[in-house]
């Protein structure tokens, strides 16, 4: 499964000049968590997420004696908030590289480019989303590209917790390579195993 699969696309993006304020009710309305910031040519050049938007903008409440007051550093415009440079990600990468870099970097959102241009946006929550797909729509969705492939009334599809069993009525290494891969590219699948019977 590849970045494309699951990214949301157009993507909301911000420019380095709005305010803070404004970005923050984009976040609020729409339920994202960060949102890409572009320059005027849709170049990624940052992103501003929750954390960036709340740090230093919640005042101590003044009935807790004990509470620290310090300097405040409040940015006013995104560009003053916002995480840079931004690492973005290709439309074709992998989705277990892009997990694995969500998890690794402790980030809730990763930009997807092409070159430099934001084409979308992959958060930990879309990844989620394919895990928490019916079995039952996995499977459809299997068959379907297996008949593509292959024609139709030749694979046997089951599905059980994304786990993909299909049976192929030749035996043919290439085509069982092959519906592997396909089968593999679906939204939801973790594991596909190919074979002449079932078991």
């Amino acid at each position: 499964m590849r970045a494309q699969d699951v990214m949301s696309a157009p993507v909301v993006t911000v420019g380095p000049e709005i305010p803070a304020k404004q970005a923050a009710a984009l976040l609020a309305a729409h339920g994202f968590t960060a949102l890409p910031v572009v320059d005027e040519d849709e170049r990624l050049i940052g992103i501003v997420t929750e954390a960036d938007l709340m740090a230093g903008r919640i005042p101590v409440d003044p009935r807790f004696r004990r509470a620290r007051r310090g300097p405040r550093n409040i940015g006013d415009t995104v560009a003053e908030v916002m995480s840079s440079p931004c690492t973005g990600m290709a439309p074709g990468t992998d989705l277990s590289v892009l997990a694995r870099a969500l998890l690794d970097d402790r980030i809730r959102a990763m930009p997807i480019v092409d070159g430099s241009r934001v084409v979308g946006i992959v958060t930990r929550g879309d990844i989620i989303r394919t895990f928490a797909r019916e079995d039952t729509e996995i499977a459809a969705d299997v068959r379907r590209h297996l008949e593509i492939y292959g024609g139709p009334g030749r694979w046997k599809v089951e599905v059980h917790d994304g786990n993909v069993r299909i049976v192929d009525t030749y035996d043919n290494e290439t085509d069982r390579h092959v519906a592997t891969l396909l089968a593999e590219a679906v939204p939801g699948v973790v594991s596909a195993d190919v074979s002449t019977s079932m078991p």
